[in-house]
Formats: C-alpha cells, sequence, structure tokens
C-alpha cells in the first residue's frame, strides 16, 4: 500500500503540489475560521445534568440581565491608604460622570452596550472602593471586551489629579487581559517554534534547506487545518476554547516535524546504501509510512477519544487536534514526498553527509549497551520512571484561573486589591436562585429570611447588596412575576481556588435545607461552575484513559501481528504518563510551591506525551521487527534498532521537547506548566522509554514477543537475503 503511494507521489510531484496548493487556497478564502466556532464560556461546556447550567437556564429565563457581564471598578488612593470622606465623595462623583459619558440610554441595548454603573461600596475598613459596570451580551461576545476598553478609556481623565487610581477586575476584564496574553502567547510561542526548529535541524543535517522544509511544510497544514476543523465544528456544532489555536501552533510543528524527520532520515539511509534519489524516496515512504500512519492512528485515537469527555472543553479540543493530526500526516505522506522527489539530495545542500554512513557514532555504542546487558539498562529505565512516577501521589488540582493571567495584568492587580478590603469572592460572586414549585409569587419575607439564613455557611463572607451605596441594603432581586429571586453571595476564598470550590457542595446543602417550603433552589457562578468542571474531569479521565489504552493496544497489536508486544508497549506508555505528571508535581508543587498544578495538565499529558509515547515506541518496535525479520536474534536486534533508529527518534524527541519548551516563554502559567509537563514527558519517551526500556523489554522476552502472529520470521521461511542486502535496507 505504502509503496504504491510512494511510487505515485514520486512519479507525479508537480500534480500532488498542485493539488496541495489549491486545496489550501480555497480553504483558507472560502472555509469558515476557528474563531467563529470558540467559546469562551465555561459553562456551555458542561452538559445539561450539572446545577450550575441548570441554573443559568433559569436565569435565562427568569433573569435575562443576570447573563450580562459585569466589570468590578476598583478605586484606591495612589499612595495606599484609607479613604477619607473627600476621596469617597470623588468616587461616586467618577461613577457618576462615567456612567453619564458611557450608559447607552437606548430602551433595547445592544450586545456590548454598558447598561449601568453602580455607585460604589466602600469597605470596612476603607481601604478599597467597589461599583459595577453592566455591559450587555454572554462571556463569549467579543463586543464585550471592546466595552471594558471604552470604560478604562473613559476612566482615565476622569481620576486624573485626584490622588485615585482605578483598576477593572472580573469576567470581562480577565477576558480581556486574558485576549491579550493568548495572543501574546501564540506569537511569543510561533516565533520561539520556528528559531528552535530551524537551529536544532541546521545541526542535524548541517543544511539549511532541510532545516526550512518542516517550516514550510508545516507552514502549510498550519493554514489549512484551522479551517478544516472549522468546517467539522460547523457540521457537527462543536466548540472549542481559545487556547486551542496556540496548542495547536506546537502539536503541528511538533508532530509534523517529527514525520518528517522520520522520512527524511530513511531517505538519507537510503541513498547511503546506493539507491537512485527517486527510488530511495519510494523505499522511504514504504518503510516509514506505516509507522508515521501507524504513529498518527494512535494520536488521533487518543485525541479523538476526548470526544467522550461530559466538558466540552476537552470534548472539542480533542477532535480539532485530530482532525490537524489527519491533514499532517496526509502532508507528510504525499506533500513532503513529491517537494523532497524534486529536490533530490540537494535537499540536504550543502552537506556531503548524505553520501557516507558514519562509523562508531554514540547510538552504535548505546545500541550495543542495550543488546549486551538488557537486564541492566531495563532495570535502570524502569527505576527512573518509577521514582519520577512517585510524584503522582502530591498531585493536587488547581483551577484558579486568576492565576492563569500574568500577575501584571490590570485585572489581575485590581483582583488582589479588592481582597484588601473585601471578601475574595466578591471577585465572581455565586448565585443562588430561588424558584416557586407551584407558580405562585414567592413570600418575599421568607425569602428574605432564606438571604439572611445563607450567611450562616462558614464559607460565606458577605451578601452582595442589589443597591450598593444605599442606607440600608437589599440582597434579593425578583423576576417580573415574582416567582424567582436571586441572591448573590460572595465567599471568603478567590472564586477559583480549591477551597472555593470545595465550599460549593456545603453550600448547595445549606441553601437547600433553608429552601422556602414550595421552592426549588440551583446554585450557580464561576465557581459552582468550575466545581461542576472538576466533576465532569473527574468523571472524563476514568472514561478517556481505558478506552483510548484499549484503542492504542488494538492499533499496536494491527501493526505488529502480535498479542504480547502491545501490552508491555502500553504499559510502558502508560508508566511514562506516571513519571510525567510525578516529574511535574515534584517542580510546581515541590521546587516553585505552587498550590497545585493545572486542572487539565493530566488530559494534557494524555493528549500528548501518551499519544507522542506511543509514537516513539512504533518506531522503535517496528525497526525491533525488521531487524529480527533480517535473521538477527532477539538480543542483536535490540542493538541494531537502537543504532540505525535512536538517532531519528532523539532527533524527533529533542526538537519536539524543544517546541513545547517554548510555551514556557507565553508568560501564562497554564502553558509553562503544560510546556514544562510535555517537553519533560517527551524527553522520558523518547531517551529512557524507547531507548532503553521497550528495546530491553523486548531483547528480554524474545521470539514470543511477537506471537502469534511470529512477523520477526517472516523472512526465515523463504531464506535469508544476502548479506549486501541486508545491509542496504538497514536504515
Amino acid at each position: 500500500m505504502f509503496g504504491r503511494l510512494g511510487r505515485m507521489v514520486v512519479h507525479n510531484p508537480w500534480k500532488v503540489i498542485g493539488l496541495w496548493v489549491v486545496a489550501a487556497i480555497a480553504l483558507v478564502a472560502f472555509a469558515p475560521k476557528l474563531s467563529d466556532i470558540t467559546d469562551q464560556d465555561t459553562a456551555s461546556f458542561l452538559p445539561d445534568k450539572y446545577e450550575s447550567v441548570q441554573a443559568a437556564d433559569l436565569a435565562d429565563r427568569q433573569f435575562p440581565q443576570s447573563q450580562d457581564q459585569t466589570a468590578q471598578i476598583v478605586v484606591k488612593r495612589t499612595d495606599g491608604g484609607p479613604l477619607t470622606p473627600e476621596d469617597v465623595v470623588a468616587t461616586q462623583g467618577i461613577m457618576t460622570r462615567l456612567a453619564a459619558e458611557t450608559v447607552a440610554r437606548t430602551p433595547a441595548p445592544a450586545v456590548g452596550d454598558i447598561t449601568s454603573v453602580s455607585q460604589a461600596q466602600v469597605s470596612p475598613n476603607r481601604q478599597i472602593a467597589v461599583a459595577t459596570a453592566t455591559i450587555k451580551g454572554t462571556a463569549q461576545d467579543t463586543a464585550v471586551n471592546d466595552a471594558v476598553k471604552r470604560l478604562r478609556d473613559a476612566t482615565k481623565p476622569l481620576v486624573s489629579d485626584t490622588g485615585l487610581s482605578v483598576g477593572y477586575a472580573g469576567g470581562p476584564a480577565m477576558s480581556l487581559d486574558n485576549e491579550h496574553a493568548f495572543k501574546r502567547a501564540e506569537a511569543i510561542v510561533g516565533i520561539a517554534t520556528v528559531v528552535l526548529i530551524l537551529i536544532l535541524l541546521l545541526v542535524i543535517f548541517r543544511s539549511p534547506v532541510a532545516a526550512l522544509m518542516p517550516i514550510v511544510m508545516v507552514g502549510v497544514v498550519a493554514a489549512v487545518a484551522p479551517s478544516v476543523i472549522a468546517m467539522f465544528g460547523k457540521a457537527f456544532d462543536l466548540h472549542v476554547e481559545q487556547s486551542l489555536m496556540t496548542i495547536l501552533i506546537v502539536v503541528l510543528f511538533g508532530i509534523g516535524t517529527d514525520y518528517i524527520i522520520f522520512l527524511l532520515f530513511r531517505y538519507r539511509e537510503r541513498l547511503r546504501v546506493g539507491d537512485d534519489a527517486k527510488q530511495a524516496m519510494v523505499v522511504a515512504v514504504e518503510r516509514v509510512g506505516e509507522a508515521i500512519a501507524s504513529a498518527a492512528g494512535a494520536v488521533v485515537v487518543a485525541f479523538g477519544a476526548m470526544i467522550l469527555a461530559t466538558f466540552g472543553g476537552y470534548r472539542s479540543m480533542g477532535p480539532g487536534l485530530a482532525i490537524a493530526v489527519v491533514v499532517m500526516a496526509i502532508a507528510a505522506l504525499t506533500l513532503v514526498p513529491a517537494v523532497v522527489s524534486l529536490l533530490g539530495p540537494k535537499v540536504f545542500w550543502p552537506s556531503r553527509s548524505w553520501s557516507s554512513r558514519p562509523q562508531g557514532h554514540g547510538f552504535q555504542r548505546l545500541g550495543r549497551a542495550v543488546g549486551r546487558k538488557p537486564v541492566v539498562t531495563g532495570v535502570l529505565a524502569l527505576l527512573v520512571m518509577l521514582a519520577l512516577a512517585g510524584g503522582v501521589l502530591g498531585f493536587k488540582a488547581d483551577y484558579d484561573q486568576l492565576g492563569q493571567l500574568p500577575g501584571n495584568t490590570e485585572s489581575a492587580k485590581a483582583a488582589k486589591d479588592m481582597e484588601k478590603g473585601f471578601p475574595a469572592g466578591l471577585l465572581n460572586p455565586t448565585q443562588v436562585f430561588v424558584s416557586s414549585t407551584d407558580g405562585t409569587p414567592l413570600d418575599k419575607a421568607g425569602v428574605a429570611g432564606f438571604a439572611r439564613s445563607l450567611e450562616t455557611d462558614q464559607d460565606v463572607g458577605a451578601l452582595k447588596p442589589v443597591n450598593p451605596g444605599a442606607e440600608v441594603p437589599e440582597y434579593v432581586t425578583y423576576s417580573g412575576d415574582g416567582t424567582a429571586a436571586m441572591v448573590q453571595v460572595v465567599l471568603r476564598e478567590s472564586p477559583y481556588t480549591n477551597q472555593a470550590l470545595d465550599a460549593i457542595a456545603p453550600l448547595r446543602e445549606t441553601a437547600k435545607a433553608q429552601a422556602p417550603p414550595n421552592t426549588e433552589v440551583l446554585v450557580s457562578g464561576g465557581t459552582a461552575q468550575f466545581a461542576d468542571i472538576r466533576d465532569a474531569t473527574n468523571h472524563d479521565m476514568k472514561v478517556i484513559f481505558p478506552v483510548a489504552g484499549a484503542l492504542i493496544i488494538v492499533i499496536l497489536a494491527l501493526l505488529l501481528r502480535s498479542l504480547v508486544a502491545p501490552w508491555y508497549l502500553m504499559l510502558a506508555v502508560v508508566l511514562g504518563f506516571a513519571a510525567t505528571l510525578g516529574a511535574t508535581v515534584y517542580v510546581f508543587q515541590g521546587v516553585l510551591g505552587d498550590a497545585g498544578v493545572m486542572f487539565s495538565l493530566p488530559i494534557m499529558i494524555y493528549m500528548f506525551v501518551v499519544a507522542i509515547g506511543t509514537d516513539y515506541n512504533i518506531l522503535m518496535v517496528a525497526r525491533l521487527r525488521e531487524e529480527a525479520q533480517e535473521g538477527h536474534e532477539p538480543r542483536e536486534a535490540a542493538a541494531l534498532a537502537v543504532e540505525h533508529a535512536g538517532p531519528s527518534i532523539g532527533a524527533a524527541g529533542v526538537i519536539l521537547a524543544g517546541t513545547f519548551a517554548s510555551l514556557m516563554f507565553a508568560g501564562i502559567a497554564m502553558m509553562t506548566q503544560m510546556g514544562f509537563a510535555v517537553s519533560i514527558g517527551i524527553c522520558i519517551a523518547a531517551f529512557v522509554m524507547s531507548m532503553f526500556l521497550v528495546p530491553s523489554v523486548t531483547a528480554l522476552v524474545g521470539h514470543a514477543a511477537w506471537w502469534p502472529g511470529h512477523g520477526d520470521r517472516a523472512r526465515a521461511h523463504g531464506g535469508s537475503p544476502d548479506p549486501d542486502e541486508r545491509e542496504r535496507v538497514r536504515v
């Protein structure tokens, strides 16, 4: 199959390139954009069975204004002192003038219109005053971000020469700063990735042409893949989160470079044994094609299994990345061979290393060590991975959305300032909804008592007044027909910390226990949504991991025609996952003292380390089988496999690890953690698991590793090839 594909591409290169150019232009020009299916609202990523979603539905019906976005306007003295009576008067005047300048006066506000600016509430210690600006729209409306910009611009001249400073916090302000942070992250990651790949490939191939090959090829795929993902999203009503594009860049350049390196290494080896340029590429596609297709299949399965997730953030990201990997694999087996077949050996210009076989290189010595002492090398690799895996025992998930932003953003600084005078939960209050179960209006006295009873919960810091600044505060908002009410609860803890999430279940119990007769109580808000996301994540990991593992074992069994090797290969990958997560816990929770690591990190490690670790295992075990088919005994086959497959796996591992490491320069905590975790995981997969553990175990298991298909003996029945041919095919 792959031999026929190689011949078709090599003998029709211009047609293949032409098809790619036409498809790329058509998709970029006419297909939907990725931004068309991007969603920033975490509640929309949860199914209806979760209480926060049910509460949001009630709010849509009874309190449509509650779904509008609110930004906290945080006022303090520039010298850090307490607010004086004059400062309070000046603050209320600023809010009045800000409302006059920015609030829309139309009876039917449009999305992005500022509908109100409240008077400020002064903290008991007079350190801070906080007002609220309400903006028409939902979290995913970009016009809401534009409204925050208008508010910030309008506020600056109002506080000039007053001795006061103003900062904007809350959801819309965080979203705006998120947007800026992610755009900057995309630029940093893109530049760092390209520079890193160029430098490393220049070192490996000593050729600017070979170094530029992945940049150009992956650049084409990076232009096409988002449109393909958007087409599938529109067709199947899938949404993606805003971090997908940043991750997509790294995935395409990382995995795409891997596939191209595998192909170029095999092409160079075929040239070294005397094949002409076109035949060398045909054989390279034939020999590497199966490994690339199987590796891509494992990655697609790992990503695609996320469609089973209940949390939409995972459910959308997985298929999106799977689609991109399919496009990249197709390009690696069609577009890349077509271009290289036109260039021939000039792809390695000006280096002449392609024309001579290196002697006595490091991987040859490494292979001999593995072949001679598989027990020692295998045990050492196993001990290293087990030691790192021990860190998993201290794993703590961190849901702090604010902590994911750089600490120097306005929203982050304003949120910290707000905590100086108010409970940290004021940043995003939790909403408690009370609705009549029999359709009659609620008893207002009973609801008022219910609202005050919520303050008895130990995790509740205060109730947020409906009329801040008034002498007699009110805490309940009623629907137009009086059958539903809303109370805003301010938690003591910052709304996205684990402590705040832990407070939601007791609060729900308290609220339901204190509910007035004939009513139903639902709890929602940002903290409640993340508490439900945490439950969904725990459920999803228990579903996705086993399903993906089983499917990857099937792919390995079909590739190797064996029921033995796939099991220890998969166990090695699982151990690699644990070692990666454990190493990340050691560094971020142990060394750096973080409260936890990003809650989605296990899923991210699963997507990249499990899938890519299987990639490297597939390439190594395919080479082990190939060497066994040449008549070599298991230990000698292990030595030769490390010698010949080691350079391409090592090069791919260094480049991919370096590519993901570029995420650590993004300035976003989640990207820093993910960059470290995936890069260290890839190093473990490439340099510990694939080069030591897997060859050592295969050498020790021997011929039984290939049972029942005995693919290692496929050529023994027809006689071994002559020594010259055996040397020619050893790549």
